[in-house]
């Protein structure tokens, strides 16, 4: 057994309150996200309106706060007006992101629809690559205006009286990236997203505006875009976005494991130049973080090379996750819990099928992939004030990666329901490890659940079939010892959540 890791937490040595939006997802119109995910008209469990309901039970089962939609790459080539007013009036489209052929059965008022059903808000995107500010001013127009304009209007005709009332919004998606319908120079953003946002806030003074920023820490103009894009819309955005998705497509699991730590630099870079920008302005506002799309995703790139064009909605980036997935998922959880002072949303990218929590058999069963455990731990535990953790741990070096430890540890403390809790993960693939926790500053307090998600196949996966070989249990041997102090062994490549309730 490796040397003990240890945590000491203070309640008054606070990170940050988490904004629940932290654990927010995402819904695209790619793949089977919405068709055959969210929304199966025949499906024998679908209601009303088309959506299945074994789909919803299991999104309220994460508690999603908000998701965004419709895009993502979609979003960039997507004309809103296609997807409201009657079905059968509907055009299909070929859709460019991702060559599929777009029904437009679902669109703006049925996810609104489907959000009030899975009891979560929507962040929704605009399309700054074919459009720009006349699109997205008549769109939050026909969301948000009451009455008595030409939108707002056509949006009672079409069934809705009352307004949306949708309150954050996007400013286009990853337009640094060379792929996106319409890329844009960080210049040529910047001036287009202020003017969309000054425009939309003129509609709607109570909006919040995401800039979208880097599409991933190895772009080549990161962390300049981010500087320029702040630089020209820092009065009118209150948000950038990064995004960031790790994989193990070299079967290197130690080094997989210690990606997150690539993380925690790509967010404290991105705050740096958000506040190096606020220094240059002299400004008052402190511009946070939307991490609207993370994951794992590489289990399907060669599966969606061999996939044949213009498909309504085809089986894309449909990645099955095993064990080890999970303990990443885990680690970005808690490397966004770290810098929860400034990381305020974020989109697990995406919700249903498409590098998801929760896959489906289109008219068949729903089922839990291992990644979603990770997810609904953090966003039922995980609300209330993050903690300064003082952290020792034994240390190891990977292929990219030198003094990386083998703890990966953040508690949050719910003052309103008097408990902190303890989210860990054990990077070290063949060993246990100690692990001692202080919290004598709490006084008194009891441990009343461990739960331990951990396999002896790192590559075992939930399927159909058997839909729960990778599930999580409570069998944890976290316990008082003396001094205001926790023991616990945390199990071989586990994810760990030790809940603590205050006496």
């Amino acid at each position: 057994m490796t040397d003990k890791a240890t945590m000491i937490v203070d309640k008054d040595f606070q990170i940050g309150e988490v904004d629940k939006r932290i654990y927010g997802s995402f819904i695209e119109h790619l793949g089977r996200a919405v068709y055959g995910g969210i929304y199966e008209a025949d499906h024998p469990q679908a209601d009303e309106q088309g959506f299945r309901s074994d789909v919803l039970e299991l999104v309220k089962g994460l508690d999603v706060p908000i998701v965004r939609y419709p895009g993502g790459n979609f979003v960039s080539g997507y004309n809103w007006e296609d997807g409201v007013g009657p079905v059968d009036q509907r055009p299909k489209r070929l859709e460019l992101a991702w060559r599929t052929i777009e029904p437009n059965w679902i669109g703006f008022n049925e996810f609104m629809d489907w959000c009030k059903k899975a009891n979560t808000d929507a962040m929704m995107a605009v399309n700054l690559g074919t459009r720009g500010i006349d699109d997205a001013r008549n769109l939050i127009e026909y969301s948000n205006h009451k009455s008595g304009s030409y939108w707002s209007d056509l949006r009672i005709q079409h069934g809705y009286k009352d307004p949306h009332n949708v309150k954050t919004w996007c400013l286009g998606n990853e337009m640094d990236g060379p792929w996106q319908i319409g890329h844009k120079t960080s210049v040529e953003y910047g001036r287009l997203a202020n003017e969309t946002g000054k425009a939309m806030r003129w509609v709607d003074p109570t909006i919040e505006l995401v800039a979208s920023g880097s599409s991933f820490i190895g772009m080549p103009t990161f962390p300049e875009w981010e500087a320029t894009v702040l630089d020209l819309a820092y009065d009118t955005v209150d948000y950038v976005s990064i995004h960031q998705y790790y994989g193990n497509s070299q079967n290197d699991t130690s080094n997989f494991l210690a990606q997150s730590i690539s993380m925690d630099s790509y967010i404290n870079t991105v705050i740096s130049t958000c506040d190096y920008v606020q220094a240059k302005k002299r400004g008052k506002k402190k511009i946070n973080l939307s991490f609207d799309e993370w994951n794992v995703w590489y289990h399907s790139n060669a599966q969606d090379k061999k996939l044949d064009p213009w498909q309504i909605a085809p089986p894309q980036l449909e990645d099955v996750y095993n064990h080890e997935d999970a303990l990443v998922v885990g680690c970005m959880l808690i490397s966004m819990l770290k810098r929860a002072d400034r990381v305020k949303m974020a989109c697990i990218a995406q919700l249903v099928n498409v590098i998801a929590p929760i896959m489906t058999q289109n008219g068949g069963p729903a089922w839990k992939q291992t990644i979603y455990y990770p997810y609904m731990h953090a966003s039922i535990f995980g609300r209330g004030t993050v903690l300064v953790p003082l952290v020792k741990s034994p240390k190891h070096d990977t292929k990219d990666f030198t003094d990386v430890p083998y703890l990966e540890t953040v508690a949050v403390h719910n003052e309103e329901k008097e408990e902190v809790t303890i989210f860990a993960v054990n990077r070290n693939i063949e060993e246990a490890l100690p692990f001692e926790i202080d919290l004598r500053s709490f006084g008194a307090f009891t441990v009343s659940e461990h739960i331990v998600l951990e396999h002896e196949d790192l590559k075992m996966t939930n399927t159909a079939e058997a839909p729960n070989r990778v599930t999580p249990h409570t069998s944890g041997n976290a316990a008082l010892a003396d001094g205001g102090k926790i023991q616990a062994t945390l199990s071989k490549a586990s994810w760990n959540v030790i809940r603590i309730k205050l006496t």
